[in-house]
């Protein structure tokens, strides 16, 4: 299309776009370097742009309609083959040295740094966010809390006991949360925090040094094995139950978690588990088709409720921003709204 001042672009589908960005990718990552390659801390590598076509192919029955698993299969195929092993210790993957972690499980991270890349977003507010109530905001590597972040007791009850995952403050708080303003009610997550591996915190106290995993391989294991599921060829069920195992063992710190079998509730409930905070859920859900319609997931505060109502579908897609739709009337906005 031509560009200039007076310039207005169309509006595409989900479709055309799904096709552009798999065309930009499929295009580019054989220039980009190698997976795991020295010196690429904080920027993409091939790596990077197969877990990114992965999850556009995990979603395209989403966006396009047609299912796309067994490339899926391919492309976290790829990843798994370069070399990623899981980081032994979970908490080594969301503290402030976990750029050590970049290269092992870590695929892809967005840096944070308390000197030099300082904000009251990213994982500030992860962390400052969710500290609160009777918390030591010191032994989590900041200076206050800021009594926001809190779970529903739907996420608390995805856990058992015996789960490391299972990472949670409820001294004085309440499982539930009755009030929403009340920053007792709602357990706080200690998943992320600003302290280093050695037990020191990061180098400031109000910004903390803790980067973001984007991509990381237990979230491909687990790809893997919900494209098996979902009928992808190239791979096996017995190879995806032994991937979702080398998760659950180290969750468990033995085989008293391991599973025989698998099916989607299960792969769902993992990736709550596995990938709590970090910024899966609603793009999950949506995929299985739990989001939002009438027969979706009810939580707690869904729809602005207590006790959680199911909310009209459209919700499934984000409305166009009002100020886009004023500057190019060639837009319409999506259904619903």
């Amino acid at each position: 299309d031509p560009m200039g001042g007076g310039f207005l672009p169309r509006q595409i589908n989900r479709a055309e776009l799904f096709t552009f960005i798999e065309s930009e990718l499929r295009e580019i990552y054989p220039q980009m370097a190698a997976p795991r390659s020295p010196g690429f801390y904080g920027r993409a590598d091939r790596a990077a742009a197969w877990m990114l076509l992965a999850k556009l192919y995990l979603n395209a029955q989403v966006y396009t309609g047609q299912a796309r698993f067994t490339e899926v299969i391919t492309y976290t195929t790829n990843i798994i083959n370069a070399g990623y092993t899981l980081e032994p210790n979970f908490l080594h993957l969301f503290n402030a040295d976990n750029h050590l972690s970049h290269g092992t499980e870590i695929i892809f991270t967005v840096p944070f740094d308390g000197v030099h890349t300082s904000t009251w977003g990213g994982t500030t507010f992860l962390i400052r966010g969710g500290t609160g109530g009777s918390m030591d905001p010191i032994a989590r590597g900041v200076e206050n809390g800021w009594n926001g972040i809190r779970t529903t007791e739907n996420l608390v009850n995805l856990f058992s006991i015996t789960d490391r995952r299972r990472l949670f403050h409820s001294a004085g708080q309440t499982r539930s949360i009755a009030e929403l303003d009340n920053a007792a009610h709602g357990y706080f997550s200690t998943k992320f925090t600003n302290i280093r591996r050695d037990g020191t915190p990061g180098s400031r106290l109000s910004h903390v040094d803790t980067d973001f995993p984007m991509f990381r391989l237990a979230d491909v294991y687990l790809m893997y094995a919900e494209a098996v599921l979902r009928g992808g060829t190239g791979g096996n069920m017995a190879t995806a139950i032994n991937y979702v195992n080398l998760i659950r063992r180290r969750a468990f710190g033995s085989p008293a978690g391991d599973v025989t079998s698998i099916d989607l509730n299960f792969i769902l409930d993992e990736r709550g588990r596995e990938l709590m905070f970090e910024l899966h859920r609603r793009t999950d859900l949506v995929r299985f088709g739990r989001f939002a319609g009438p027969n979706a997931y009810v939580w707690p505060w869904k729809g602005s409720v207590a006790a959680g109502v199911a909310v009209d579908a459209r919700f499934n897609l984000f409305p166009l921003p009002a100020a886009d739709l004023a500057a190019n009337p060639n837009l319409t906005q999506n259904p619903g709204y």
